[in-house]
């Protein structure tokens, strides 16, 4: 049977590799962006290689984006069995001195608008009985090692809601975390010492997992780790 994933965040980058290697694997992938034109290389390429896409405008940091972004997806009679909660920003350095607006926004983007996907997102897979979500999370988001301004809070907080939805999810639904590692993307840097496409191995091994994998945990390299790690 053929599923159809939701990846937020993949018009580049991490999102944009998952959204090819998700659709490789024969699914119908819905890249959800907040400008469609910037996705029309990744669909593009999707395409050329035989795969299905289509592009959902929606911004995670706007809860009425979200909703509206998910009714339109009804009249298409589209069914969302896989989320990759991907997009993500980061903002300041130093927590104590960024501007709390910098902060809030951080908040909605990375942590509420994942949570308020899940929300809607799996109660209907519950019901058909089959569902499997994926927070890209982070190191950073460790209490041992927090990363700079508010992207580390905000990762911890994504890790505390992926425990959290995955205790409740019910049946056949999955919920789990992976940290990527230090990726070269725009927030990556040229420095970092992987590409997108290896996180983006970890993201398909968690949207494929079988019925009795895990859930509520957290991996990396397809490795189950420790919170902390």
């Amino acid at each position: 049977m053929a599923r159809t994933a939701l990846v937020t965040g993949a018009n580049r980058g991490i999102g944009a590799a998952i959204a090819r290697a998700l659709a490789a694997q024969g699914m119908t992938v819905v890249l959800g962006v907040r400008n469609p034109d910037n996705a029309e290389t990744v669909v593009a390429d999707i395409r050329h290689d035989g795969g299905t896409c289509e592009t959902l405008n929606m911004n995670v940091a706007d809860p009425a984006s979200v909703d509206a972004a998910l009714a339109s997806l009804e009249p298409r009679g589209t069914q969302v069995d896989i989320l990759i909660n991907n997009a993500a920003i980061l903002e300041g350095e130093r927590l104590l001195y960024i501007d709390i607006d910098a902060v809030m926004e951080s908040v909605r983007t990375n942590a509420v608008g994942p949570l308020q996907l899940i929300q809607k997102l799996a109660p209907k897979m519950a019901q058909r009985g089959y569902g499997r979500i994926v927070n890209l999370s982070s190191q950073w988001g460790s209490l041992t090692s927090l990363g700079p301004g508010a992207y580390g809070i905000t990762k911890a907080m994504l890790n505390a809601i992926t425990v959290k939805t995955a205790g409740e999810a019910g049946r056949g639904v999955k919920i789990n975390a992976m940290c990527p590692g230090w990726v070269n993307t725009r927030m990556g840097g040229s420095s970092a010492p992987r590409e997108p496409e290896q996180a983006a191995e970890t993201a398909v091994f968690l949207a494929t997992l079988p019925d009795d994998g895990p859930t509520g945990a957290y991996f990396r390299d397809c490795t189950r780790i420790g919170w902390d790690d």
